[in-house]
Formats: C-alpha cells, sequence, structure tokens
C-alpha cells in the first residue's frame, strides 16, 4: 500500500527495490513499478524486506525523508536517517542539563505522566458516557506528585497503563483480552496494541527528527544505546489517542476479523491484509484535523506531535513551563 498524497508516509507492505532513475525515485517489485513523489512524502514505512539502492538512499537523504524499517512481526528494528539538518548546540546542551539535573527531569517527566493519565481518563470517560461499565476511580487516585524519583515514577506510569487495559474487554465487542503481553503477543489485540505502538514511536521520531531536540536524551524512560528514548517520552503521551482509538475504532465497527492475523509459533500477529487496513485507519487519524485552542486555527492530529516537541523546546529554554499534551475534546 503506497500513499502518494502531499506530505504522506509511504507504508510499503510488500518486498521490493526504492532506486533512483534520474531525478525520480521508484520503488519496484514483481507485481508494480511506482514513481514516488519526493516532494511529497514525510517518510517511508518498510513492513518487508526492502532494498534500498545507493542513489536512492543519497536522493531520499537530500531531501531529509527518513526510513523506518520494521520485522515481519511489526516491530520497529531501525530507521535510515538523514544527517541532522537543524542543528543548535545551545538546545542539546540545556537538554542534556535538564536530563542530568534530578529536579528539572522530574518535573518534566511527572508532567509526561500527567498526560498519560488524562488521555486515558478522557478516553474511559467517553465511553462510560456511552453506557460501558468502567470505573475510572483507581486511576483518577494515582497521585503522580508523589513519586520521588523516576522509578517510582515509572512504576505509577505502569499502573495506569495496566488500569487502562483492564477496561479494553468492557470497550470491545470482539476479541478476548486479558493482559498486556509483549514479545510475542498472545491474542489479537495486543497484536494491535505492539503494532501501533511501534508505529507512533516511529513518527514521533520524524517529528522529532524536524525540530532541534536530541532524539536520545529523555526524561521519563532512561536514555538506550539501542533506541531513540525521547520518542518513547513523547509517544507514550499520544497512545490514547492514536493507538487506542484507532483499535477501538477496527473492532467495534468491524472492520477487523479473524482473517486479519496469524499465529506464529507462541504469538499472534497481524498479516498484510490486517496491517493494511490498519494503517489506512491510522493514516486517517493521522490527516484528522482539530481547532487548537490557542493557535486558534486548525491543526491535524500528526501536528499535535510537533507541537509538543515546540513546547519542550520552550521549557528547555526557559521561555515557557512545560504543560504535555492533554485531549480537550
Amino acid at each position: 500500500m503506497l500513499g502518494v498524497n502531499m506530505k504522506n508516509p509511504i507504508y510499503i507492505l510488500n518486498e521490493g527495490v526504492i532506486f533512483r532513475k534520474g531525478n525520480t525515485v521508484y520503488y519496484q517489485n514483481k507485481d508494480v513499478k511506482k514513481a514516488l513523489p519526493i516532494n511529497g512524502i514525510s517518510e517511508i514505512f518498510c513492513y518487508s524486506r526492502t532494498t534500498i539502492r545507493s542513489g536512492a538512499a543519497y536522493y531520499l537523504m537530500q531531501f531529509c525523508i527518513p526510513v523506518h524499517f520494521f520485522n515481519k512481526y511489526g516491530y520497529y528494528v531501525g530507521s535510515l536517517y538523514p544527517r541532522d539538518y537543524l542543528v543548535a548546540g545551545k538546545i542539546v546542551v540545556l537538554q542534556a542539563k535538564h536530563y542530568l539535573n534530578f529536579d528539572k527531569r522530574m518535573e518534566i517527566a511527572k508532567e509526561i505522566v500527567k498526560g498519560i493519565r488524562h488521555n486515558i481518563l478522557k478516553t474511559l470517560n467517553y465511553y462510560q458516557r456511552r453506557g460501558k461499565e468502567i470505573s475510572t476511580e483507581d486511576i483518577e487516585n494515582i497521585r503522580i506528585e508523589s513519586a520521588r524519583n523516576i522509578p517510582e515514577l515509572l512504576s505509577l506510569e505502569g499502573k495506569i497503563w495496566n488500569l487502562y487495559y483492564n477496561s479494553f474487554n468492557e470497550i470491545l465487542r470482539k476479541f478476548g483480552f486479558e493482559k498486556r503481553t509483549k514479545m510475542p503477543p498472545k491474542d489479537e489485540i495486543n497484536a494491535l496494541i505492539s503494532f501501533g505502538n511501534s508505529l507512533l514511536y516511529s513518527i514521533c521520531l520524524t517529528e522529532i527528527y524536524n525540530t532541534y531536540l536530541n532524539p536520545s536524551i529523555s526524561f521519563l524512560h532512561e536514555p538506550s544505546e539501542r533506541r531513540y528514548s525521547l520518542a518513547l517520552d513523547i509517544s507514550e503521551i499520544f497512545k490514547p489517542l492514536f493507538v487506542g482509538r484507532t483499535i477501538f475504532n477496527l473492532i467495534n465497527k468491524r472492520k477487523m476479523d479473524e482473517s486479519c492475523f496469524e499465529k506464529i509459533q507462541e504469538g499472534v500477529f497481524l498479516n498484510n491484509k490486517g496491517k493494511k487496513i490498519f494503517l489506512k485507519e491510522f493514516d486517517e487519524k493521522l490527516k484528522t484535523s482539530i481547532k487548537h485552542p490557542s493557535l486558534k486555527r486548525k491543526v491535524t492530529y500528526r501536528r499535535l506531535i510537533r507541537l509538543e516537541c515546540y513546547k519542550l523546546i520552550k521549557h528547555i529554554l526557559g521561555d515557557k513551563k512545560y504543560v504535555s499534551f492533554k485531549l480537550w475534546w
């Protein structure tokens, strides 16, 4: 499935080759050869074995287009990342100082968890109003400010997510869901969560790339040699909006069934049919517009992620205190 509209992501599900001929980049497999609109691509997602020839790679990097790679199960494995073109040493230094200073790091980390809790509660309240028997009291009673360090804060965040996932059986009309399982996901809903989380993580990475922030310096999660931990921080805030709501819409509107999944050894994963359906729904959500209360104009849901990065930059520079994204609709 290839998306070719203005500044949109491109999703590649079938094994093929990306190559350059003249000033045009093409994707080709055994069934199709298609020109890719280089000026209209935000990033490329490869969900199958994809060969990128050197000429095409050079051209994509010239146009600052990241390419994200996933294995056949939908797990993120890495990115072909252009050289940083937005570089500001002052911001990187201040970002590192905020990580190294305990109080400054805790302030940002707590605000991230507050955003997660708010967005989860907003989602659950939506279904409460529609007659679902969901209790939010335990989530509301979690005192984020009581956390004395990052491990305690991460523990509270984990409790919030567990309580959120415990409500899934009440919200969903199809498929059983006992608990969150990873590596591998044990059922269809876990397969959807894992697939959606990996996709959102890579989108957040692209948005960070388009700012002056360094994606490896985080605040809630510990920086790691094998991941861009700031993308984890930011993606957590947006999971209820992008991943949760996508899953609820797909299942409750009966857009997916058992034929969208396959069992591999001890795990359950999306097959190509399921991936196409999920990516289409997710992409439509990225393009959805909402009037922003402070900007006084419409922005896409995806733009909200970039705005979150800008808010972090303003906080780091001391211009404006960081307040995490919180659903208002």
